[in-house]
């Protein structure tokens, strides 16, 4: 909520004056931010002292803290809601997202109903609903709706699971975007809770996760170590149980995970396969994976092991392992291995590694690969866009789902008829679902669409290659107005990530992006080393002691604006969020010189201390550890809290993070706040935004999310001169899905 300018700067310099006379020395070159005490704490990590002068920021319970917050985020909401811009930017990103039509996704077949995510502008969160086998939207029955459960709208959904009779669904619920997950079971005819809740199932550490047993009377499920366990080990030592209907949660068995890694991050399968149950367990974030079999007795046995590479497995209905395996195979190969002897060795080359990636599937993406009675869908990706290549059960190739230019796939769904759903992204047209007949090869859309009050028939996506500092090749995909004018003179927002082998890929660009190109901009988005757009060798060169490769690429995506006369550097403005808000303070620490203004969300800046926090010790095995002498020197060399140098004129920031998130601590974006307002002297403001009901966005109520978009679109329209342009006229209705049009076959 605005504050009263007065009453802010009243509450700054009270507040501030007790924090210099508690602490010490503060220093603030940022005009008008407040200044920040300083301690002369030194750390020693092998033959290196490393100041940290801003250490007593971590304790977020310490009320000097708390103070100093509320004053840094009463400061950013005075100069935002000070932009003669921000109201009337968000009023049309709110109109525009809540006109935007309902949304399914997440798909779930049982028998000849349909399990879905439900989302519904204006409602906050999305819900569970069950479709028919007519898949007619409208028809759409909700079972469960958090925004009943919590008017208030900060309880989400974290996933669900129903049972193979339909009859039920296993649901994690948790509140204020911190994914701090509990589990409840609903019956799916009444929609009513049933049985007693089961606490610490899911948690952003490691995840959470369910499977049912092939009778409906149970499931197997994840949890995290109770109170009788000391604190530091509470968002650790993941390991399965199974719960039975009707019993006490304090009776569930044990099943699995007393070896396993402290890091270790169990998913539960069995969604086309009841009988048996997959266990993949992740060895922290960095891409190493073991497999585990659960079967119909609840007898265990391990089938891969982290050193095998195989980074994907699913069972298939035919009773068959399939396992996607990148040993001496950095873009994947498949392997067939029979579930009545499932040893490694056994397993046979059914499709050798080819010029695409076969995606590995993960924490936020649908299976690698999909069987059904006739075929193997596997999905690929080559350098940001994907497919889904058709096989036989043998490897032999049958062609490609039908697909336009420049997409992906994130969902392929086995129906009970012979046909399969499968979800479209382009970045130009909101998310649809296409149906596709195994028999002809050919597909039509379904009423499964979105549809959204903005359009692009004027704009166009083009692939552009910059060249880094080693000679790769980094593909941009770059969003601009029809006839663009290569000038040098547009505002341009560049944005990336890079890291944990996660694709940047197609999607809908949405209201923002077409306010931005309205305006005049141009939007690009870079698919650095570190994600997987061209397998485990591209993951690689940004991982571990080589992730200056992906600020190395960010930084000549940027020149390459540039040189092509996209930009200047004086219209260059750069956003991350996450692992992508690491990427910002690189690129703004390492090259001041080349951005205008910086949004970064939920990002880390200390790589020394980002491993003492329960996420950032699941991080080593992407980031590396300061406990090792190479990779402490790779992560203090880049780590863009300790790279920040006094005097220096830095481009204009605005951070945003959230009190709950359990997957970055918030001190990242506090003490790099702290140290930058110290040393700019740009003259450019650096700002700091703190919302207490939000985590890291993963779960926030829709208001939230529109409301931090259009904290980042004024930010960015202030800081490079932009204007708001008057709302263009709705465009003409187009035919819409679900019409029967069909998709030509294609091939990329």
């Amino acid at each position: 909520m605005t504050q009263d300018g007065s009453k802010v700067e009243r509450t700054l310099s009270i507040v501030m004056s007790a924090l210099v006379l508690l602490c010490g020395s503060a220093r603030s070159v940022d005009r008008g931010a407040p200044p920040t005490p300083a301690h002369d704490v030194l750390d020693t990590y092998f033959d290196m002292k490393v100041d940290d002068p801003y250490r007593w920021l971590e304790n977020g319970d310490d009320p000097a803290v708390k103070r100093w917050s509320a004053v840094q985020d009463a400061r950013t909401r005075k100069y935002l809601d000070g932009l003669p811009l921000r109201k009337p930017i968000f009023e049309r990103l709110w109109r525009q997202i809540s006109k935007t039509s309902s949304s399914f996704y997440s798909l779930y077949v049982v028998g000849n109903r349909i399990f879905a995510f439900y989302n519904q502008p204006p409602k906050q969160q999305p819900m569970i609903v069950l479709l028919a086998r007519e898949l007619d939207p409208s028809k759409a029955q909700i079972i469960v709706d958090p925004n009943a459960l919590n008017p208030k709208g900060t309880t989400a959904i974290d996933w669900f699971v129903p049972s193979p009779d339909g009859k039920r669904v296993a649901v994690s619920l948790s509140d204020n975007g911190s994914e701090n997950g509990s589990l409840h079971v609903f019956d799916v005819a009444s929609r009513r809770e049933i049985g007693e809740v089961i606490p610490r199932v899911q948690y952003p550490t490691a995840g959470g996760s369910v499977a049912w047993r092939a009778d409906s009377t149970g499931f197997w499920y994840t949890r995290y170590p109770g109170p009788d366990r000391p604190a530091a080990e509470q968002h650790f030592f993941q390991k399965v149980y199974f719960h039975r209907i009707g019993d006490k949660p304090a009776k569930d068995a044990y099943a699995l995970g007393e070896d396993f890694p402290k890091v270790a991050e169990i998913f539960l399968d069995n969604r086309f396969n009841a009988n048996h149950v997959l266990v993949t367990v992740a060895n922290g974030d960095g891409g190493e994976y073991a497999h585990y079999l659960i079967a119909p007795d609840g007898s265990t046995r391990q089938v891969t092991h982290f050193e095998d590479k195989v980074v994907a497995a699913v069972i298939g209905p035919d009773d068959q392992l399939y396992l996607v395996s990148r040993k001496d195979a950095p873009r994947g190969k498949l392997l067939k291995l029979d579930l009545a002897e499932p040893s490694l060795e056994r397993a046979r080359l059914i499709m050798p590694e080819s010029q695409y990636v076969i995606q590995p599937g993960g924490e936020f993406g649908g299976e690698p690969v999909v069987v059904t009675s006739r075929a193997l869908y596997v999905r690929e990706v080559d350098g940001g866009p994907s497919r889904v290549a058709v096989f036989d059960h043998d490897g032999i190739p049958q062609g490609v789902m039908p697909l336009p230019d420049l997409a992906t796939v994130d969902e392929v769904e086995p129906l009970w008829d012979g046909t399969l759903l499968y979800s479209i992204r382009t970045f130009l047209r909101p998310p649809y679902f296409s149906r596709y007949d195994e028999a002809s090869g050919t597909a039509v859309e379904t009423q499964l669409a979105q549809t959204s009050p903005v359009s692009y028939p004027d704009a166009e996506v083009v692939r552009e290659f910059a060249t880094s500092k080693d000679g790769t090749r980094v593909p941009l995909s770059i969003a601009r107005r029809k006839g663009l004018k290569l000038d040098g003179s547009h505002p341009v927002l560049l944005t990336g990530y890079g890291g944990y082998g996660l694709s940047q890929t197609p999607h809908f660009l949405g209201p923002d992006v077409r306010l931005w190109l309205d305006a005049g901009g141009v939007y690009v988005i870079a698919n650095l080393r570190g994600g997987g757009e061209y397998g485990e060798q591209w993951h690689r060169q940004g991982a571990l002691t080589q992730k200056q490769n992906v600020f190395d690429d960010f930084a000549a995506a940027a020149r390459h604006l540039v040189s092509q006369k996209y930009t200047s550097e004086e219209h260059l403005a750069i956003s991350g969020a996450s692992n992508g808000g690491l990427l910002m303070g690189a690129a703004l620490t390492q090259h001041p010189e080349l951005f205008r203004a910086v949004v970064a969300r939920v990002g880390i800046y200390d790589m020394l201390r980002v491993e003492l926090d329960p996420n950032g010790a699941f991080n080593t095995t992407e980031f590396g550890s300061v406990k090792n002498q190479e990779q402490f020197r790779a992560l203090f060399a880049y780590s863009p809290y300790h790279q920040v140098t006094e005097d220096t004129r830095y481009p204009a920031v605005l951070m945003a993070t959230g009190e709950h998130d359990g997957r970055v601590n918030p001190m990242q974006s506090r003490k790099m706040i702290a140290r930058l307002q110290a040393a700019t002297v740009s003259g450019r403001p650096v700002l700091l935004s703190i919302n207490a009901n939000a985590g890291h966005g993963i779960g926030s109520a829709l208001s939230i999310r529109a409301n931090q978009m259009a904290d980042a679109e004024a930010f960015l329209f202030d800081q490079l001169g932009m204007k708001l342009p008057s709302e263009p006229s709705p465009p003409a209705p187009a035919p819409q899905a679900g019409e029967g049009r069909p998709i030509a076959r294609t091939s990329r």
